[in-house]
């Protein structure tokens, strides 16, 4: 009897140590899952769109062009979607943007379309100086040369800029390289003027006061400073007839006939012109989500950009005119809007 009693107590504590057994290993399942779920949302705070964390810098131009103000609303943009700190850098434009991102100077940088085809072929001012390191994000809008002078200067063709001081922007600038190849195809060389170097606030002040004659501007119009000018003055914007427009394309095929419309500036009349494309680069290593939330940012919300320019940045027109790679994180962010 007692041997049957101490049999069904040590069933009884067996069946007991094993309940406990269970329940202790499910505390462990459970504190194991805790563990998985906050892996779980470490990893979302990674690879989300929270880039709190992040702090990024996109390289524009001069204050009176194009590029600055759009960079600072592109800034916003990108702030506001993904919680990325990004601020617009004052630059020397194009050129110099394409060097600085190469030396991990900035993050993101508008560039000329054709500067950026130059600078990752490593031909024209960037001979013998390839880049390798940069990558496109989106092409954004035409970006217009306009040669800019006073209504009442008597320039009113290329032949007439025999002689004069005109900006023709820094040496190795997208604006320099426009200045050289339009003179070239109107037969004549920056011998046959008396060349400056200045940026565009310069280049306009300088016409105000009658320091220089004309200047060449490649921007996207409106251009800050062009309007600046003729507040005071009344502006002219020399015609590049459609014959020199067809000879120029044909012997550099980044170029496109352009116009711009009477009204701006005051002008009368539409003026004919050429362009080049106005793009995004963006350094190749950053990362592929980065890069298509920042993309994702700008496209989708075109609307809120107050430029003039803006309406020509459509998320369908993103990779016209690029030369060059496009980044993953860029690619893949064009391919779902297709």
């Amino acid at each position: 009897m007692f041997k049957s009693k101490n049999m069904l107590f040590m069933f009884i504590l067996s069946a007991f140590i094993l309940v406990l057994a269970a329940c202790g290993g499910d505390d462990k399942t459970s504190t194991d899952s805790g563990t998985s779920d906050s892996g779980t949302d470490k990893e979302t705070e990674t690879t989300g769109t929270d880039y709190s964390g992040e702090f990024l810098s996109i390289l524009t131009g001069g204050t009176q062009g194009t590029y600055y103000p759009l960079g600072g609303t592109f800034a916003d943009l990108i702030t506001s979607e993904t919680g990325a700190k990004v601020t617009a850098e004052v630059s020397q434009a194009s050129a110099a943007n394409m060097t600085a991102l190469d030396a991990g100077e900035g993050d993101v940088a508008f560039v000329q379309t054709d500067i950026a085809y130059y600078a990752t072929n490593g031909t024209m001012m960037f001979d013998g100086q390839k880049i390798e390191s940069v990558s496109a994000l989106g092409a954004l809008y035409p970006e217009t040369i306009q040669l800019v002078t006073l209504a009442d200067s008597g320039i009113k063709s290329y032949a007439d800029l025999k002689g004069k001081k005109v900006s023709v922007g820094a040496p190795g600038s997208g604006t320099f390289a426009n200045a050289e190849q339009l003179l070239e195809i109107h037969g004549l060389s920056m011998d046959d003027i008396k060349a400056q170097n200045l940026d565009f606030g310069e280049s306009t002040d300088g016409i105000q006061s009658g320091q220089i004659d004309a200047a060449f501007i490649t921007a996207g119009y409106p251009t800050g400073a062009v309007e600046a000018l003729n507040a005071t003055k009344g502006v002219f914007i020399v015609p590049v007839e459609a014959a020199k427009a067809e000879e120029l394309i044909a012997k550099y095929p980044y170029y496109a006939v352009d116009n711009i419309p009477a009204g701006t500036y005051g002008l009368e009349a539409d003026t004919p012109a050429v362009s080049v494309g106005a793009m995004l680069a963006v350094k190749k290593d950053l990362p592929e989500d980065l890069v298509y939330a920042m993309t994702k940012a700008i496209y989708d919300n075109t609307d809120k950009i107050s430029h003039a320019k803006g309406a020509f940045i459509k998320a369908e027109t993103g990779l016209d005119g690029i030369g060059i790679d496009v980044h993953p994180g860029a690619q893949k962010y064009f391919d779902e809007v297709k």
